[in-house]
């Protein structure tokens, strides 16, 4: 029934893997930094998160359905989350720059997850987030030739490939154990979520989006890719749930 020992396997050796090669010095121009730095620095700090709040709900959750292991795995992906938190204030600290300490969007985030004990309500934020985190290292990577960078991107952006595959399982699992009704429900409140949340991103960060080569339809075109491919595939087509209809003219 559960596949948490499996992914408590998966992170443990992930973190095991070394593919950033520190010895490469920075090369980055003047003009990448200003179109990056401050994207940088955000995301640089919203990868930091002890992760106290989304433990406490998977311990919740773990409880519930007698799965213990559930919490483990949650701890390792969150440390995988804080090596690239560590990564990236490396890499900030290494090209003589400040990290942040503080910014609005990262607060407002840690707000609003911390008002929530919920599994369901972290993991499709999570789910959310990592979508966007998807094009935004893509973006981050193809907006610089600092081959260093591009290296840590990389290893990122192969960690994010896992993290959402990880949250879609369990948010599938939540999602199949309501009724017909609350399954609607949700999955209203999921499309909402998720396409609100990816506006707000691209509007914070689209200097960076734009420097990798992103405008806002390719952007807006990629989240819904990745909508169909996460939350979408939830919905079985037997099923006639209209939410998605208030995004019709988005999907």
């Amino acid at each position: 029934m559960h596949n948490s020992l499996n992914w408590i396997n998966y992170f443990s050796q992930n973190l095991k893997k070394e593919r950033i090669d520190w010895n490469i010095p920075p090369s980055i121009t003047q003009t990448e930094k200003n179109n990056i730095l401050a994207s940088l620095q955000a995301w640089q700090l919203g990868e930091t998160s002890e992760g106290t709040n989304l433990i406490n709900a998977a311990t919740k959750h773990a409880k519930q359905l007698n799965d213990p292991n559930y919490t483990d795995a949650i701890k390792l992906f969150i440390k995988e989350e804080q090596k690239h938190g560590n990564n990236l204030g490396r890499y900030i600290d290494i090209i003589g720059e400040q990290r942040i300490k503080k910014d609005w969007g990262d607060s407002m985030f840690r707000k609003i997850r911390g008002l929530n004990t919920h599994m369901e309500f972290w993991t499709i934020a999570v789910i959310t987030v990592e979508s966007t985190a998807q094009i935004f290292y893509q973006c981050l990577k193809d907006a610089t030739k600092c081959k260093l960078l591009k290296q840590i991107c990389t290893d990122i952006l192969i960690d994010e490939a896992a993290h959402i595959t990880f949250q879609t399982e369990r948010l599938s699992l939540l999602y199949n154990n309501k009724n017909a009704f609350m399954r609607v429900a949700s999955y209203y409140f999921y499309t909402v979520f998720y396409f609100s949340t990816s506006l707000i991103v691209w509007f914070v960060h689209k200097r960076l989006f734009k420097a990798g080569h992103i405008g806002f339809s390719n952007y807006w075109m990629k989240m819904k890719l990745k909508f169909k491919k996460t939350i979408k595939k939830l919905k079985p087509e037997t099923e006639n749930i209209n939410a998605e209809n208030t995004f019709s003219h988005l999907l």
